[in-house]
């Protein structure tokens, strides 16, 4: 192959042979960093809910991103201890390594804490912390002994700064950071980095979703809903889009991010800047 060729390609796909689990990446943030990180050249291992024809369309979809790359849906319910675990050793069994972890899952719940259901609790904390140290726990051994991984945590500016009814979020968010800094010192000799992604609000069909009810329900427009509701803690006064997520992602991924770890990144618009 021609030099330049090879050279473009490589700049283009600087993930080639690279295999990624996303968890929660069949809708949401979590998809478009699974498609980011197909676009870059990586295989990539997607796991979430959904029907199984929209979970066809989307490995579909990511397949042609980038056809020298595998994509494969692993249905794992990570709030299974044993079947977090098990989706990254059956990625490594059908891929022989994994390269790349992104913890995305995660659920919420709004409630005073007097109130607030204890199962919620339970199952907040389960999918998304409980989750992410299973699945950093299973690949972080093969990762070292490979002398490269990348995990990366979806957190929250809720993992940086807290808000009122949100005590398990807020609980599980700011437990990923400080499970992030530790994994990231674990690593830090073997080529092994670790960081989160603290993301204000981010467009996605569920927050849109979320704009005409809110509207209806407090009897004002869309817009006001999104400046004076939604983005009320954001001075930027506009939502992140899932494909700002995906390329920072690529960036801790690739040979940009090796000497990044530890770190706990704001994509929020300024809101913990206040």
């Amino acid at each position: 192959m021609d030099m330049q060729v090879q050279s473009k390609m490589d700049f283009d796909r600087p993930l080639t042979e690279r295999v990624a689990i996303v968890t929660g990446s069949t809708s949401g943030i979590g998809l478009g960093i699974a498609r980011s990180l197909a676009q870059a050249g990586a295989s990539v291992v997607i796991n979430g809910l959904g029907e199984q024809g929209e979970i066809d369309f989307v490995c579909g979809e990511l397949d042609k991103l980038c056809p020298v790359s595998r994509v494969v849906y692993n249905g794992a319910n990570l709030m299974k201890p044993d079947e977090a675990t098990g989706l990254v050793e059956e990625t490594i069994k059908d891929f022989g390594r994994v390269d790349i972890l992104v913890n995305n899952a995660g659920i919420q719940h709004v409630s005073p804490i007097e109130s607030f259901p204890p199962d919620k609790y339970e199952a907040i904390i389960a999918l998304n912390l409980s989750a992410a140290w299973y699945t950093s726990r299973a690949a972080f051994g093969l990762m070292k002994a490979n002398g490269f991984g990348r995990i990366i945590n979806i957190a929250s500016a809720h993992g940086l700064v807290a808000s009122p009814f949100k005590s398990a979020y807020v609980a599980a968010k700011h437990g990923i950071v400080g499970l992030t800094k530790t994994v990231a010192l674990e690593g830090a000799e073997h080529n092994v980095t670790c960081n989160a992604i603290c993301p204000g609000y981010v467009w996605t069909p569920l927050v849109e979703n979320q704009i005409d009810d809110t509207a209806k329900a407090r009897g004002i427009t869309r817009e006001q809903v999104i400046r004076d509701v939604l983005l009320a803690a954001q001075p930027n006064k506009r939502f992140a889009e899932v494909e700002e997520l995906g390329a920072l992602a690529v960036l801790l991924s690739g040979p940009g991010g090796q000497s990044i770890t530890g770190t706990a990144i704001p994509v929020d618009g300024g809101w913990t800047a206040h």
